[in-house]
């Protein structure tokens, strides 16, 4: 049977390639998304696993919407107002998925940063959007850019990470934000903030959502991979009544409900006293280990490296001279180090700017330094 024609031009994802390849115990995997296996809260899920029957009615079929106590953890832990409501997905990816679905005919306009988010690029493409894409800089979207899209388009969405971009890392300032929902309000789009890495701080002082200067312009999305674990699937999409409503017939129809059990598992732990300092630890480690990468590059100034410093999250983006990155990233996965090359994180080829995401979250710092080696070797032989 032949599959869906726009399915047939849809690459598969590189990432989730190269991820394949990096499994092996000779690789070093700078490449992937990846938290801390050794960190990851294993003993606070079996507690909860082991308290599951207590309530016997989770394993029965569920609401659409999620697990009722889980939402009202969520509706206080993040202050949602009464005008708001979420649903409970199988991680952030799949809201991302729902918002496209229930809301993107094929043609819409979606506006993205140039780079962007690999998965973001993948649905808002099976969708047919028509995506225009913005310049991003240190500081975030070019402004002036963003504005002349919305002025002379008629744009539906735009989809953004403001807190430790993926895959640069950066994290927009407290004037950037304000405009962007200012801009988002004067010419009615939705602003999809999607912000996994919030919670990932390391370093200065946290900066309010966009979203709370536009929430009637606005669908947040919160991942619960990075600070707890990505093998649950759990995520959730915060927004209006009105817009989570479509989105809850989506996902009816997708699969009934997320796993009722792990959704109950996953509240335990979050009520542990223990998670809080879980929270810290995590933020205490990858910061440690986000020194030792940035010492290891500065080595790499000389093959005409550089790279600005993030605050959080789980990425650098080493921005490269004028090489090919992808022929880059190919010798060193044959040198046995993974990373993943800036051409997967732009719509076309015209704008890419040769550069590579490298993950510092999942590594040792001694696999850290011995990975930026490798890559500085790599980048001697191809100079």
């Amino acid at each position: 049977m032949e599959i869906n024609r726009h399915l047939q031009n849809v690459k598969p994802s590189y990432i989730r390639e190269i991820l394949s390849a990096a499994k092996s115990p000779d690789v070093i995997s700078l490449a992937g998304g990846l938290p801390a296996t050794d960190l990851m809260p294993v003993e606070l899920f079996m507690q909860a696993m082991a308290t599951l029957d207590r309530t016997p009615e989770v394993f029965q079929y569920g609401e659409t919407q999620g697990y009722a106590p889980l939402l009202e953890f969520v509706e206080k832990n993040y202050h949602l107002s009464n005008e708001m409501a979420s649903i409970v997905c199988n991680g952030s990816q799949q809201g991302l998925d729902l918002i496209a679905r229930a809301f993107i005919n094929p043609g819409d306009i979606v506006v993205m940063e140039a780079p962007s988010y690999l998965g973001a690029l993948q649905v808002f493409g099976l969708a047919q959007a028509n995506i225009e894409s913005v310049q991003q800089y240190e500081n975030g979207p070019d402004l002036e850019e963003l504005e002349s899209i919305f002025a002379s388009k008629s744009v539906k969405l735009f989809y953004a990470v403001p807190d430790f971009h993926n895959p640069t890392g950066v994290c927009w300032p407290l004037e950037v934000r304000q405009k962007v929902a200012s801009l988002c309000l004067q010419y009615d789009v939705t602003f999809v903030e999607d912000a996994p890495y919030r919670d990932m701080r390391f370093n200065g002082e946290a900066l309010p959502l966009v979203s709370s200067w536009c929430v009637d312009r606005a669908i947040i999305l919160r991942s619960f991979s990075k600070l707890a674990a990505p093998g649950v699937r759990l995520g959730i999409v915060s927004s209006r009544h009105a817009l989570i409503v479509p989105m809850i017939k989506v996902k009816q129809a997708a699969d009934l409900h997320t796993n009722l059990p792990m959704q109950a598992a996953l509240l335990n732990v979050f009520q542990n006293s223990e998670f809080q300092m879980h929270k810290e630890r995590i933020r205490t480690r990858y910061q440690e280990r986000y020194q030792s990468l940035c010492e290891a590059l500065n080595d790499l100034s000389e093959q005409g490296c550089s790279f600005d410093t993030v605050e959080g999250g789980m990425f650098v983006w080493l921005k490269l001279p004028d090489i090919n990155a992808m022929s880059l990233a190919s010798r060193l996965i044959e040198n046995g180090v993974a990373v993943v090359p800036s051409d997967v994180f732009y719509p076309s080829e015209e704008m890419n700017r040769p550069a590579l995401r490298l993950n510092f979250s999942h590594c040792s710092p001694e696999k850290l330094k011995k990975a930026v080696s490798v890559i500085k070797q790599a980048l001697l032989e191809m100079i």
